[in-house]
């Protein structure tokens, strides 16, 4: 896999904000928020989409979702309501071809999202 966006943020070569981090996974504030708190968690481990998500990916996964919940807890909105969004490829609106999930939370979301 091509160098991505993510990965050079990984590995420092592109600065972010920082909100979380572990062995496994990286947090930070989107550049282009679409709510009040707007958060991408990645894993460090490059996989371009939901399509390539092997077997062995599974707890790597949930510790994404974990990660959500608990940054939700952490700023005060969990027991409000948040958003959890992955996108993947083009036409389900994936522009990074590294898995990541969008948290956003810090107002009330409307369905269809917009």
């Amino acid at each position: 896999m091509e160098p991505t966006l993510f990965s050079k943020i990984i590995d420092r070569e592109i600065p972010a904000e920082i909100v979380y981090e572990d062995d496994e996974v990286l947090a930070f504030n989107d550049v282009n928020p679409q709510a009040p708190t707007h958060i991408l968690i990645i894993p460090k481990k490059p996989i371009a989409t939901l399509n390539d998500i092997e077997e062995a990916d599974l707890a790597l996964v949930g510790r994404l979702q974990y990660t959500a919940a608990r940054l939700a807890r952490e700023l005060g909105f969990a027991e409000d309501g948040y958003r959890v969004v992955m996108n993947c490829n083009e036409a389900g609106g994936q522009s990074v071809y590294h898995i990541h999930m969008h948290l956003l939370g810090g107002r009330q979301m409307q369905w269809p999202p917009g």
